[in-house]
């Protein structure tokens, strides 16, 4: 059993660094897309990954069309505060792809356009908030995934 998460166009190598420990922890598979806001050698990255960064089962893309073309078959849904429908009714099952959009605003409209049937968001109950920090959303759609599954 496994997951994929997909970041695309990651901003901040910290994020992508504790996404990738995640990702091991939960036996993912990360899949990042490129253009990156950092260097993969960043070494912030690799801090926040520690040393388990060596052992992420890991995918990069050039672009999303190559994502998505390499991917074309794969079961996928879409993380956003845009979405109406809340994680908790994702019917997780094995390999499906999750798909972040970037820290600074989410995932590209023609994603979103898209996929709207299959767009998802965190729930936020504080009016004084737009949305969690990427890591943290990776971190809570993931377990709730385990969850599921197990």
């Amino acid at each position: 059993m496994s997951l994929n998460i997909v970041l695309i166009e990651p901003e901040i190598p910290n994020n992508t660094g504790n996404i990738g420990r995640l990702a091991l922890a939960s036996d993912s598979n990360l899949h990042l897309v490129k253009p990156f806001g950092f260097e993969i050698s960043d070494s912030r990255l690799k801090r926040a990954g520690l040393d388990y960064w060596q052992h992420v089962n890991l995918h990069i893309y050039e672009n999303s069309e190559e994502f998505f073309r390499k991917n074309k078959n794969a079961k996928m849904v879409f993380l956003s505060s845009h979405g109406t429908k809340n994680h908790w009714s994702i019917n997780f099952e094995d390999d499906l792809f999750l798909v972040f959009g970037k820290e600074s605003v989410g995932l590209p409209k023609p994603i979103i356009e898209n996929f709207k049937n299959k767009l998802y968001k965190i729930p936020l109950f504080s009016k004084h908030i737009r949305s969690l920090n990427l890591a943290n959303a990776v971190s809570v759609v993931i377990y709730e995934g385990l969850k599921q599954l197990k």
